[in-house]
């Protein structure tokens, strides 16, 4: 139940050499409890659980049509949260040796051995359990399923199968990402219906542009570690022309909404201006890889900004719109 990682630049850090691998771990035993909470928490990559979070809470609110029940909601969001970490921490493991590669991943704890290879796959499989347990006891067993594929998915199918062999890794691997929305639909309702899959479909065609403009900035990291993003493979102009289509497609698509969930116009309005935003900065950079501009000077990073911005606050339409629709009923 994880969005792809797309954790900021750090710095360049030496690379631990594996023969020291006894030393490292015993290292590991000997830091402080604070020091191994903290590796632990970063190796749960909490940064993207903030954007799992932001696409799981207001689909709750839709599908309570107001307010969800409290305890649906924080059991929701705790055993979500530990799903997603589960994801992440088993991906770092399996990841450690390209992370080792990248100047913006070499500070995660499995590359710089902050936890043990043993230690982050314990952690991460004690997560899952945890998570689809607690789902199946104190929500529902259709979230608990959704929650276990999410996790399946993302490990088997984007971290070992596409990632480092297809540029269209994150095109189907962003379908783990996508799941928050049906597991939050779920847990209200115990079943799913054709609002949950639209805002699914919102966030897999977002995932691409969104992700894109970070590999771009980035190229050069994922080039040396043979990962063989979008960007590195192709050409800006083909990169960015990619983007702007699924731009396209996530606006209309979010715009679909609003038949389908019966939204006030509050939603559609809120949808079509941050839509409007996201589409003119998409096509600007299109038409300035065109003219040539090329590099840094393309300042991917401000749409991938952007894109953040995008997705929060037209989830955050989508909580406000059931709150008014409740009010002027």
């Amino acid at each position: 139940m994880t969005l792809l990682d797309r954790s900021a630049a750090t710095p360049d850090a030496p690379d631990p050499d594996p023969a020291d691998a006894p030393a490292v771990e015993s290292s590991v035993r000997s830091r402080s409890f604070g020091a191994y909470v903290r590796a632990y928490v970063a190796l749960s990559k909490p940064r993207v659980i903030e954007l799992l979070l932001i696409t799981t809470i207001p689909v709750m609110f839709v599908a309570a049509q107001g307010v969800p029940p409290l305890w649906t909601a924080v059991w929701t969001l705790l055993f979500g949260t530990m799903s997603a970490a589960s994801a992440n921490a088993i991906n770092c493991y399996i990841d450690r040796d390209i992370d080792q590669e990248m100047r913006r991943t070499r500070k995660r704890p499995g590359a710089m051995h902050q936890v043990t290879p043993r230690g982050a796959m314990i952690y991460g499989l004690t997560l899952a359990v945890g998570s689809t347990v607690g789902f199946a006891l104190l929500v529902n067993w259709l979230s608990a399923v959704l929650s276990l594929f999410a996790i399946a998915f993302y490990i088997f199918v984007y971290t070992m199968l596409l990632k480092r062999r297809t540029a269209q890794n994150v095109v189907w691997g962003g379908i783990a990402g996508c799941m928050p929305v049906l597991i939050g639909w779920a847990a209200v309702t115990d079943r799913l219906d054709w609002a949950p899959f639209i805002l699914f479909l919102v966030v897999f065609f977002w995932t691409p542009p969104h992700t894109w403009a970070l590999a771009m900035r980035y190229r050069e990291d994922y080039a040396a570690a043979n990962v063989p993003m979008l960007p590195v493979v192709a050409g800006d102009r083909r990169v960015l022309l990619e983007c702007v289509l699924y731009t396209w497609a996530t606006v209309v698509v979010s715009l679909i909404l609003w038949p389908v969930a019966q939204t006030t116009l509050f939603y559609p309005a809120v949808a079509g201006v941050l839509g409007l935003v996201f589409l003119v900065q998409a096509h600007r950079l299109f038409n300035q890889s065109r003219a040539g501009v090329s590099g840094a000077k393309l300042k991917t990073m401000n749409f991938f900004h952007l894109s953040n911005a995008y997705l929060a606050l037209l989830f955050v339409a989508v909580t406000i719109d059931p709150l008014l629709k409740g009010l002027f009923a």
